[in-house]
């Protein structure tokens, strides 16, 4: 698949955006379902941008999924959150199964301390209480106090993935606010960042005039007059 590198830009546009204004631009391009299901942030309101960085959770069997394994150093979750880049968002597969932990604690301040934008699980994390006073982003299903090794035995690294019933390829953009998360493919993310940027602009002039009392016929959507008296207070908005 092709990729594309998003701009400086256009990643702080999206740390302004909603994930709601996201999926109807993603929407807009025949995109049904980029919005993960069934995950919340632990911390709201959360800001989260950046690129895929997957781990892939099949079922667990007895006799390779036991406390020894975390003994070495290729255990494929601790060699994942050793290798998630910087500025990059894991994403776990976790086959909405929340029963086990896809991680706790400890795991999540490593990758925090490393310097990743955030993680996300369709399963549950343990030690919540915790991952939540960190104020680092992190989504998941609900709190799972059992460890992963009893329902989760840690396969792939960096591949395409489903979360939450979303596909999920290495390197698309994912965004995270206080409502839950939206994976946006990789080749759209700069034009989905420009698009969704203005878009925000406009709704929030129109939640001003909402306010105000303005019925929405006309305003949202907007005909001719009230696009131009945007232009006029477009600039005013920062």
């Amino acid at each position: 698949m092709t990729t594309t590198v998003l701009t400086p830009e256009n990643r702080e546009k999206l740390k302004r955006v909603s994930t709601a204004t996201l999926t109807t631009a993603l929407f807009k391009r025949g995109f049904r379902n980029a919005f993960i299901q069934d995950v919340r942030p632990l911390n709201p309101p959360s800001r989260m941008v950046g690129e895929a960085f997957t781990l892939r959770y099949i079922p667990a069997r007895e006799d390779l999924d036991h406390l020894a394994v975390f003994a070495g150093t290729q255990h494929p979750q601790r060699v994942a959150v050793e290798t998630c880049p910087p500025g990059h968002v894991m994403v776990i597969d976790s086959r909405k199964d929340p029963s086990a932990a896809s991680a706790g604690c400890i795991l999540v301040t490593r990758l925090m301390q490393r310097g990743v934008a955030g993680v996300v699980t369709d399963g549950g994390f343990r030690d919540s209480p915790e991952i939540a006073a960190l104020g680092f982003p992190a989504y998941h299903n609900r709190p799972s106090a059992p460890t992963n090794l009893i329902r989760h035995h840690a396969l792939d690294i960096n591949a395409p993935i489903g979360c939450g019933d979303v596909p999920v390829y290495p390197g698309d953009i994912v965004v995270g606010d206080g409502e839950g998360v939206c994976v946006i493919p990789a080749h759209l993310a700069n034009e989905v960042a420009e698009e969704a940027y203005e878009q925000t602009a406009y709704e929030d002039f129109v939640e001003a005039r909402v306010r105000e009392g303005r019925g929405i016929f006309g305003l949202y959507p907007a005909d001719a007059e009230t696009k131009a008296e945007f232009a006029k207070w477009r600039p005013s908005w920062s």
